[in-house]
Order: structure tokens, then C-alpha cells, then sequence
């Protein structure tokens, strides 16, 4: 029998029948695809579907007759925040799930690795000094690639990187740079510069734009594609370094590669939207419940499923209250209350 083969029979174990199963992987491929439709129409300005699809019609070309509010409101405010929402929760998911496998422990989320605090400073520092959209996205890449190096550098032990390095280097540097970020708020007007700042720390997608929204979906198609295309390397190393050098992996480049394509996902987050936490945590898991731990399988369905999931907290924080509530707020409300469940579901029968 193969390699792959022997793997994707261990991952599987008794539930594969239920992995194959046409209309699971049918509902997580339609689960963000619906919740974006739907939330077209959703908001302070109520638009029905009807009106939602010829408005996108509308746009696409064809000669409808279509209201010129519900177009402005669909085409120009709606369709790309949400789509924004899409690509980011998808985006984080991906990272967490890629990140689980490669430390091997599903409490690892996107932040171990210290990028989402080195990215925030960026962002920050560029908010601080007036520097724009450019100059606060520049920011946000420049320090979350900083961050990584920083990582890389303290993390190396007689030319390798353990895990548990690894994992003590990304907390080390995501304090650092979030001493470093306090210390920007701290200098910060408070008038002016210090309310956008934080504001902007806290998670929102209030700002998104089709700017925005090209640039985010080019650096997740990229990273998401590098991702997609080492699942199988993700499943080796997930047994262990040993196992994995054994069976002919290259440990080293290959977890940094996959190191380097989280960071960008989680860059590219932050650049547009500010820091959002829990997603690639809490959503790995709901996905591993649903098709396993094979990575070729819990990548694609932790992206379909965390697009949806950043779609639906968006719709709560701006529809709930009078005021727009920050995405970090509300998806930490929802994750840890939603991650205590599943780790006491998952431990009595031990993580999968």
C-alpha cells in the first residue's frame, strides 16, 4: 500500500464513509456562499433577495430594472465588506487549521507565532505617524515578516527549530510587540489619533473597500494555494520530526514554508481589518469534528467554514446594536465560550 494511502486510512479511521458523503461537503461548500447571499439584505436598510440578486445582476452587466439605492447599497457598501469578511475568516482558519497540524496541538491558534502582534505595531506605528491606507498596509506586512524572523532567529537550536522553541520564540516576540504597541497608544493623541488606533486594534470591517479587498484576496490566494498544495507535507509532519525525516521530508524548509504562508494570511488580516482573534482556533476544530484530521480534507472545509462564520459575527456586529460592535470583541465573546465546549466534547474521547 502507498504512503498516502496508509495515511489517509489512519486519519480516516471509522468515519470515512461520512467524509465521502456528497451532501456533507456539499453543505460546507454552500454554508459561505449562502451566508453572503443572505447578507446582502441584511442591515440597517433591509434589502430582499429578489432585489439582492438583480442588483448583482445589475452589476454583472446585464440591463435590469433595479432600484439605484439597492444597487449603490448592494454593489458599493455591502458586497465588498462582506466579501472581505470571506476571504479574511477563511484566510485564518486555514493558518489555524495549518498551524495545528504543523506544532501538533490544537490550541495553537494564528497568534503563537507572534505575527498578528508584530503586524498590529505596524499597523499602529503607520496610523501614528499619519502615513494612510498604503502606509498603515506596508506597515502591517513589514513588521509581521519582522516578527517571523525574529521568531526563526531566537528559535534556532544547533541549526533547527523544535517545535517547543518555536512555540516559546512566538510568545516571546508577541509580547515584545505588543509592549511595543501600548507603548504607540500611549503616545498617541488622544483626540485624534488615539481613538482610530484603537479602534482600528480592536477588528472591524467598517473601513472595507474594493482596494482592500483586491489586496487581501491576493496575498490569501497565494498563501492559500502554497497551503493547499502541502497538505500532505502538513499530515507527515504532524506524526512527529523524526517520522516525518524518516518518511523523507525535508522538516525544516518544509514547516517554514508553511510558517511563512500562515504569516502571510494573518498579515493580510490585520493590514485591512485589525486584529481578529479566536477564528483560527475555534474554527479548525469545528471542521476537524465534521471531516477529521487528514489535512487534505480539514484545510479546504476549515477555509468554507471559516469564511461563513467571519460573515455571520460581521452581520451581528453591525446590525446588534446601535453602533457598530468590533469584530475582536464579539468573536472572542463567541470563541471561548465555543472553544471551552469543544474541549470538553473532544478530551473525553481525546483530540482527533
Amino acid at each position: 500500500m502507498s504512503l498516502a494511502g496508509t495515511l489517509g486510512r489512519s486519519a480516516a479511521g471509522r468515519r470515512e464513509p461520512a467524509w465521502r458523503a456528497p451532501a456533507l461537503w456539499g453543505g460546507i461548500a454552500a454554508f459561505p456562499l449562502v451566508v453572503g447571499l443572505m447578507s446582502l439584505g441584511i442591515g440597517r436598510y433591509p434589502v430582499p433577495i429578489d432585489q439582492v440578486l438583480l442588483a448583482l445582476a445589475a452589476g454583472s452587466g446585464f440591463a435590469v430594472d433595479v432600484p439605484g439605492t439597492v444597487e449603490r447599497v448592494v454593489l458599493l457598501i455591502r458586497l465588498p465588506r462582506i466579501l472581505e469578511g470571506l476571504v479574511i475568516g477563511g484566510g485564518l482558519a486555514l493558518a489555524g487549521a495549518a498551524l495545528q497540524g504543523v506544532f501538533r496541538n490544537p490550541l495553537v491558534g494564528p497568534q503563537i507565532i507572534g505575527v498578528s502582534s508584530g503586524a498590529a505595531f505596524g499597523g499602529a506605528l503607520a496610523l501614528l505617524l499619519g502615513l494612510g491606507l498604503a502606509g498603515l498596509m506596508a506597515g502591517a506586512f513589514v513588521f509581521g515578516i519582522t516578527a517571523l524572523v525574529i521568531v526563526f532567529a531566537l528559535s534556532r537550536v544547533d541549526g533547527r527549530s523544535p517545535v517547543l522553541m518555536l512555540v516559546l520564540a512566538g510568545v516571546v516576540t508577541g509580547a515584545f510587540f505588543a509592549a511595543l504597541v501600548s507603548l504607540v497608544t500611549f503616545l498617541a493623541d488622544p483626540n485624534d489619533t488615539l481613538p482610530a488606533i484603537v479602534y482600528w486594534l480592536m477588528g472591524s470591517f467598517a473601513t472595507a473597500s474594493w482596494p482592500k479587498v483586491g489586496l487581501v484576496a491576493g496575498v490569501t490566494a497565494v498563501a492559500a494555494t502554497v497551503l493547499m498544495a502541502m497538505r500532505f507535507r502538513i499530515n507527515i509532519l504532524s506524526l512527529g520530526d523524526e517520522d516525518a525525516q524518516a518518511l523523507g521530508i525535508a522538516v525544516e524548509p518544509t514547516r517554514w514554508a508553511i510558517l511563512v504562508a500562515a504569516t502571510a494570511l494573518v498579515a493580510g488580516s490585520v493590514a485591512v481589518a485589525g486584529i481578529i482573534g479566536w477564528v483560527g482556533l475555534v474554527v479548525p476544530h469545528i471542521a476537524r469534528m465534521l471531516v477529521g484530521p487528514d489535512h487534505r480534507r480539514l484545510l479546504p472545509a476549515a477555509a468554507l467554514l471559516g469564511a461563513g462564520y467571519m460573515v455571520l459575527v460581521d452581520n451581528v456586529a453591525r446590525t446588534a446594536t446601535a453602533s457598530e460592535i468590533p469584530l475582536g470583541v464579539l468573536t472572542a465573546i463567541i470563541g471561548a465560550p465555543m472553544f471551552a465546549w469543544l474541549l470538553r466534547r473532544t478530551q473525553a474521547g481525546g483530540w482527533t
